[in-house]
């Protein structure tokens, strides 16, 4: 056998090209072998080993094709080792063929550094509290920097020259560099702040209304923040502008766990006066108004009895009003609603009276801070204020409409014909 071999080999040094030739098509089919062995034998069964495990079960695990791209590493290998061995070749072509498989394993070996670093990030964001610090922003830094030194070492190995060159131009491309990069940069300072101070999170309600977003925020890149808005378009948002420009987080709304009501009822002013002793006695049938008007009808004969003969002209005389007693009727209706929180702020106030009449504002706090249940709460509790107003002798204030006016002219045509009547001989 070893004479053959030793035969065949002599046959083939009379022959340079075609053992030249041959050489190379038993290195492609060698390589080609190691890479079919590696892929298609080793790595499947690392994967149906792995599958055994919690951690081998996860698809992500395959998504990423980090061994894969490991095993790229072998035939490269085998084709920079063995083109070193081949016969009659010029040493510009060896020098050429081992650069570039040098600098293909350079380059898979970023790619399967950054699918790691990507698997990382993945695991990560599922626990449970990974919105508070996202760690997304720092992952694409880590990145970037990984392939730019395997760039620079790919092009130092292709060039047959030292990193160290190339390193030493960089200096003077500072400058460059940081203009180009400028972006990149603002953005990674404008991350850093925004994961140390807690500015914002996945999952935050934000609204930056200069850039119409308002939503949620469903990720934080190292370069852009995207907000879902509420009609499911995405706002991409560049990351310093959290930095830069004002925006509002409704997330100390959400972690409170109310959501304030701040709504006015306009009234007619001229719907004001005080109650006569008869709606006083109905209005205290009232379950949420009993007590109150009791205790207010005791205050004012108190203070009424200390007036002696004054208190025989009304005017110097404490009176129960309807606007106050309706405000008594809405605060003691807030305390016994079950949507809004105890717990907060609650308040019914006038505010300064305006042309389009006077504002009885409603500020308290829902148990809720789900939007469509607090815009539920919010509905009823107008819904029943408006119904029951006229209980108390008060009218919603608006701006006369095509209906009022046609209520109204019936009337102005009976007092017409009641004037030219009047205006007739005897």
């Amino acid at each position: 056998m070893k004479e053959h071999y030793q035969a065949t080999l002599a046959w083939l040094q009379q022959y340079p090209e075609l053992h030249t030739l041959i050489s190379l098509c038993l290195l492609v089919a060698g390589a080609w072998l190691a890479n079919w062995v590696v892929k298609r034998i080793l790595v499947r069964g690392l994967y149906r080993a792995l599958r055994s495990t919690a951690v081998g079960q996860d698809k992500a695990l395959a998504d990423s094709h980090v061994v894969r791209r490991l095993a790229n590493i072998v035939p490269a290998l085998i084709l920079a080792s063995g083109i070193k061995v081949i016969p009659h070749l010029p040493e510009a072509v060896v020098t050429v063929v081992e650069n570039v498989c040098s600098a293909f394993i350079i380059l898979t070996i970023a790619l399967a550094i950054g699918g790691v670093l990507n698997l990382v990030n993945l695991f990560y964001q599922r626990r449970p509290n990974a919105h508070l610090k996202p760690i997304k922003g720092y992952i694409q830094v880590v990145t970037i920097v990984i392939y730019a030194i395997a760039t620079i070492l790919m092009i130092a190995t292709l060039i047959d020259r030292s990193p160290l060159i190339l390193l030493s131009g960089l200096g003077a491309m500072a400058a460059v560099l940081m203009l180009i990069f400028q972006d990149t940069l603002l953005s990674l300072v404008a991350s850093v702040q925004i994961s140390s101070s807690d500015i914002v999170r996945v999952g935050d309600w934000v609204e930056m209304p200069q850039l119409n977003a308002d939503g949620a925020v469903i990720d934080i890149a190292l370069h852009t923040v995207k907000v879902q808005n509420w009609d499911k378009t995405i706002t991409t948002v560049p990351t310093k502008r959290f930095i830069s420009d004002p925006f509002k987080n409704w997330r100390g709304m959400q972690e409170s766990g109310g959501r304030r009501i701040k709504r006015a009822i306009y009234l007619d002013q001229t719907s004001v006066r005080f109650l006569s002793p008869d709606e006083i006695a109905r209005l205290q049938r009232f379950l949420l108004l009993g007590q109150y008007l009791s205790s207010k009808q005791s205050e004012l004969l108190s203070w009424n009895a200390e007036l002696a003969d004054a208190a025989q002209e009304p005017a110097n005389t404490r009176r129960v009003t309807n606007l106050g007693t309706f405000r008594a009727y809405v605060e003691h209706y807030l305390r016994q609603h079950p949507g809004i929180n105890q717990d907060m702020t609650q308040m019914v106030r006038q505010l300064q009276p305006t042309a389009d009449g006077l504002p009885l504002e409603l500020y308290c706090f829902t148990n809720t801070v789900a939007w469509v249940p607090y815009e539920g709460y919010q509905s009823d509790i107008f819904d029943h204020l408006l119904a029951i107003l006229p209980e108390f002798g008060l009218r919603v204030f608006q701006h006369p409409s095509g209906a009022d006016m046609r209520e109204l002219r019936p009337n102005l045509h009976a007092v017409a014909r009641a004037d030219s009547t009047a205006q007739l001989p005897g």
